[in-house]
């Protein structure tokens, strides 16, 4: 009976972990946080020990609520605690079930957009249809669940809703004010929820000005749209404790500049078509040289800044961090096979055709309202081409989202899912098809969103519920067998190094306090990081032994993956950056920089294996399978 009972708790732990180890990465160090609270004596003392924590980076103590967005971990536990549902839903469903409900919201938000710019329920159906047939492009919620974006994204998607809805015309004082509200409460939940929010609302703050030049948008609505962004990011910065990555964004430098640049600057709409391009040229310069130099004070990392220079090709670099993201893929151009799989839907089709009319108009009535005085404006506009707001508004959002989804292959779902909307409401709009439908005969946009809608569910529909019933199991046997190892062998204060990625999931499944983690938005555990990367470069025992104590690390994990590495190609392995980084000459067959030198000591991960006398002094393998690699660190007097 004993036995029996052994077993149960044996399989059920294994279950347990092998969830666990399916959070990949740096879902996996979020979703910790979440279990950390829940498995807390009290709420008080899982807050504290989010404030006050000295297990995710040793030897030293950090603050979780200033470093990381996992605000939603926290209310997430508070919430399951509180709520009588303990002994008939386990923590991890939660959490999914929660996330997936977002997703509805998220898709719900899409509908609601497409229906305020078209004015029919059908092109908001056709929006959510278009959404789940080209899943694959438009989320990525089914295979990395705690992603900050998978809570961020529908928060985006409701504010990108109520500005539509705030572009309308004729809006009662009292209908504006809560839009407005809507607008803020979005805004600052999708800052508190992703640590790149700044560089999603920089975009969509330089596609306010543009509009706000060429005076397709009403200034007045624009300026509180402006105020909303700095207030929602500011109060997202108290509470993250004043976190410096939000305080040196560019977006409250250029929003900062906006409102004083109107202020020295009158009239900018009043004149003859030279004289108003005069004044635009210069309040655009005038603006960027105030972002400049507001943010040149207030900025303290530049990682960021280091990326995009080189990915842009302003010069070659052998900066370790900025050449990390380079090689990842998700951070290079957009892959031409997404353009063939939203074809398949149509959906790309209907984009281009929608977006080509609506861009000429778009140049029409710019040049048209930089030419025209208000009164000739107003006469005009019964008998002459024009662009609602609302429709100007999602036009430049498309567009200016568009290139950064084609310049960075991470950033394609927020493009996406707004082609989704934007293609959907162009073909069910008749004032935008309106002559073109008269031609062929076809007298409603509806009837032609209802044919394709059909033809989408009866081409997709059967495919998608064979997935659904499909199920999927998470096969990983060396992690599990490396995270019951290290749970069972090792103490609870035990330190260990080893890959990002990895880290994050001895993190979760095993509790023990790590090195390095995938959070690579601070400058100090950058620098961490690399150093703890020396065991993978061409480093002596001694050198590498010296880097990992300075860290008080007990262990140290080795994957085969990463010292014998195929993804990549040569030049963007993790050995790679890391040799030509310490000046070293790379692995293999090819080219390599003049001033690369070759190294005195052989690759660490490869030669500790043999256990010479000048490894075995420092180091102790206590664990291997066919993947992972563990040695004890000897602790010399």
């Amino acid at each position: 009976m004993l036995t029996e009972k052994l077993n149960l708790l044996l399989n059920f732990h294994l279950q347990e972990v092998e969830r666990e180890i399916s959070f990949r990465t740096e879902c996996g160090l979020y979703y910790s946080y979440y279990k950390q609270m829940i498995q807390a004596a009290s709420i008080q003392q899982g807050l504290h020990g989010l404030v006050y924590d000295n297990k995710t980076e040793s030897v030293r103590t950090i603050n979780i609520l200033e470093r990381m967005n996992v605000y939603q971990e926290v209310f997430l536990s508070i919430l399951y605690r509180i709520l009588p549902i303990q002994q008939y839903l386990e923590p991890v469903y939660f959490y999914i079930y929660t996330l997936f409900g977002l997703q509805a919201v998220y898709v719900i938000a899409l509908y609601v957009t497409s229906w305020l710019l078209s004015g029919t329920w059908l092109s908001g159906l056709l929006t959510a249809c278009w959404y789940i047939t080209n899943r694959i492009d438009t989320t990525r919620v089914e295979f990395t669940i705690p992603l900050r974006e998978n809570w961020a994204l529908p928060f985006f998607a409701v504010q990108i809703a109520a500005i539509t809805y705030l572009f309308r015309s004729h809006l009662q004082p009292a209908q504006e004010r809560l839009t407005l509200l809507a607008v803020f409460v979005a805004t600052f939940l999708f800052s508190l929820t992703w640590q790149f929010n700044q560089f999603m609302m920089l975009i969509q703050a330089l596609a306010l000005f543009i509009l706000d030049c060429f005076d397709i948008l009403p200034t007045a609505k624009v300026t509180w749209l402006y105020i909303i962004q700095i207030s929602g990011l500011l109060l997202v910065c108290a509470l993250q404790f004043f976190n410096s990555m939000i305080l040196g964004s560019l977006l409250i430098s250029f929003n900062a500049s906006i409102l004083i640049a109107r202020t020295i600057q009158k009239n900018l709409k009043k004149g003859s078509l030279l004289n108003r391009l005069g004044k635009l040229i210069l309040h655009a310069l005038l603006v960027s040289s105030l972002t400049l130099l507001v943010n040149k004070f207030i900025k303290s990392d530049e990682h960021i800044f280091k990326f995009l220079k080189a990915k842009f090709g302003f010069g070659a670099t052998r900066d370790f961090d900025a050449s990390l993201y380079l090689c990842e893929e998700a951070f290079g151009l957009l892959p031409l096979n997404t353009f063939s799989r939203l074809s398949d839907t149509l959906l790309f089709y209907v984009y281009i055709f929608v977006l080509f009319p609506m861009t000429v108009t778009a140049v029409i009535v710019a040049l048209r309202n930089l030419s025209c005085s208000n009164q000739a404006l107003e006469k005009m506009e019964e008998h002459t081409i024009s662009l609602r707001p609302d429709a100007a508004y999602n036009l430049i959002h498309t567009v200016l989202f568009g290139c950064l989804a084609l310049s960075t292959m991470r950033m394609k779902y927020l493009w996406t899912s707004h082609m989704c909307v934007f293609a959907s409401f162009g073909l069910c709009s008749t004032e935008v098809w309106r002559l073109i439908l008269k031609c062929a005969h076809l007298y409603t946009s509806q009837r032609v969103s209802t044919m394709l809608t059909r033809c989408l569910c009866i081409t997709f529909w059967p495919g998608i519920m064979d997935e659904l019933l499909e199920l999927r199991e998470f096969y990983d046997p060396d992690t599990v067998e490396l995270m019951n190892w290290i749970k069972s062998n090792t103490p609870n204060t035990a330190v260990f190094a080893g890959s990002m990625q990895l880290l994050a999931g001895v993190k979760l499944c095993t509790g023990r306090t790590l090195t390095n983690h995938p959070h690579y938005e601070d400058k100090h555990l950058r620098e961490r990081t690399k150093q703890i990367y020396q065991i993978y470069a061409k480093r002596s025992p001694e050198d590498v032994y010296r880097i990992l104590r300075s860290f008080s690390t007990d262990y140290v994990i080795l994957e085969d993956s990463i010292c014998y590495e195929r993804r990549h190609s040569r030049g963007c392995r993790l050995r790679d950056l890391l040799d030509i980084a310490n000046g070293h000459i790379m692995d293999g067959l090819g080219e390599n920089e003049p001033d690369l030198k070759p190294s005195l000591y052989p690759r660490f991960c490869e030669e500790i294996k043999k256990n010479l006398p000048s490894y075995t002094i420092h180091f102790t393998r206590v664990f291997q399978n066919k993947t992972f690699h563990v040695y004890k660190l000897a602790k010399h007097k």
